[in-house]
């Protein structure tokens, strides 16, 4: 079946020689036109924004114009493949920006393997962009380039491994809890994987209430706790893994996955994929009615059925085929088109766990087993859960043009709206041919 994606994918991609191209916003009708949107007239424009940078958010595209920076390194389940190799995947994340969130996205691959060239090359491009999307960069380096770039850049800094991953994966877990009668910040839960999206989602779960030492965290060489042999190294090459090492697993348990497992209410795999590196009977020794998010891919840590012939009660995988996605397209464009809107200076976990509950309660009327998260073809959620992220920066000091839900809601479902009926439009002209 993958070969089939694999195969169309590459007919696709040369028939259209890409997917997808810029358009003007504004009307040309005639020569005096130009003289309004170039010289003369734009020098005006220019010069109020010399007297006030900010105004660039105002006068010109820049609000709504965010960077897909990648250096190559992580892409997909590919690993280091190259700058060139991950501009397919940028441009398939501007697509999905530009169709779920009205948001204008550029992708750009770039040759700086470097983090300190990376994080030079994307300050220098902070004039042009409202917000900065990292893509498929490999970890460690991915935490070092965030922290800096969100420190020091005055617009939101996202990194969709980390970050999507994280509010994905809590949306769902808030569901996938009271489906089962738990209360999530109690929860027992293992993390299998200490990568971007796992380090991400351990940070994201403390930050929404749960205990630190209740989470146990498995890399390739066991679960982390402070005595493990490697701290020291862990200390000078991954300070973030350590930091985990350090605050989770209170019973410092110690051991694999299947000790990791025994007696979690929740485990969340984002590790390789599998099937079998999670196996059924350690999913049985897990406490009563377990919650299983197994999301590699493209095959999941364990197969869904083995995992509810193991007594799983709720299931969920990265895959579209399967019940219950993650998705971090469900995220990142409605993220965004908050941020974009309210004119944030940054992206803080306080908005992404606002995101996160938004999802979850737009799931909540019709919630069930199969059903713990909204599908990407319900693009109603996503003006729902910018109008979260843009209340959320209102109410944090952080917006440079403070909304409030209310009105981002409205402002979010036109451009939203607008966007998904542009397509339909120029599908039914023929510029876009099917």
């Amino acid at each position: 079946m993958t070969d089939k994606w694999y195969n169309l994918s590459v007919e696709i991609h040369k028939k259209y020689n890409g997917k997808f191209a810029t358009i003007p916003k504004v009307p040309i009708t005639s020569m005096e036109d130009f003289a309004i949107y170039y010289s003369p007239g734009v020098a005006e424009v220019s010069r109020r924004i010399s007297e006030n940078v900010d105004l660039s958010f105002e006068l010109t595209s820049r609000w709504n114009v965010i960077a897909v920076i990648s250096d190559g390194t992580r892409v997909l389940g590919l690993g280091n493949v190259g700058s060139e190799a991950a501009y397919p995947v940028m441009e398939g994340k501007a697509l999905i920006f530009k169709y779920l969130g009205g948001v204008d996205a550029v992708p750009l691959p770039i040759k700086a393997r470097d983090a300190d060239k990376f994080i030079e090359v994307v300050k220098a491009l902070e004039p042009a962009f409202g917000g900065i999307n990292l893509e498929d960069i490999e970890s460690p380096k991915c935490f070092r380039i965030l922290d800096k770039l969100s420190r020091e850049l005055k617009i939101p800094v996202w990194h969709d491994d980390q970050q999507g991953t994280a509010t994905a994966t809590l949306a769902g877990l808030i569901n996938a809890t009271k489906i089962v009668g738990k209360k999530l910040r109690e929860a027992q839960i293992a993390l299998i994987g200490a990568g971007a999206s796992n380090i991400y989602t351990a940070r994201l779960l403390i930050a929404y209430g749960v205990k630190p030492g209740n989470i146990i965290m498995v890399d390739a060489k066991g679960i982390l706790h402070p005595e493990r042999e490697d701290m020291d190294s862990l200390m000078l090459e991954n300070p973030w893994k350590y930091e985990y090492a350090i605050k989770t697993n209170a019973e410092r348990r110690k051991g694999g996955i299947p000790e990791a497992l025994r007696g979690a209410d929740i485990v969340v795999a984002a590790s390789r994929p599998g099937p079998g590196i999670i196996k059924k009977e350690w999913v049985t020794a897990m406490n009563k009615d377990p919650i299983v998010f197994a999301l590699a891919n493209p095959t999941p840590e364990i197969w869904p059925w083995e995992a509810k012939e193991a007594g799983a009660k709720v299931v969920a995988t990265g895959r579209s085929d399967f019940p219950n996605q993650v998705n971090n397209s469900l995220v990142f464009p409605a993220v965004f088109r908050g941020l974009l809107d309210a004119r944030a200076v940054t992206v803080t976990d306080e908005m992404l766990i606002a995101a996160a509950e938004e999802l979850a309660r737009y799931a909540e009327p019709k919630l069930s087993e199969d059903y713990i998260l909204p599908k990407m073809t319900e693009w109603e959620v996503y003006p729902r859960e910018a109008a979260a992220v843009a209340a959320k920066a209102s109410e944090l000091g952080l917006a440079r043009k403070p909304l409030s839900y209310r009105e981002e809601l409205n402002i979010a479902q036109e451009i939203i709206g607008r966007s998904i009926k542009t397509m339909e439009v120029l599908i039914n002209a023929g510029i876009i041919q099917k």
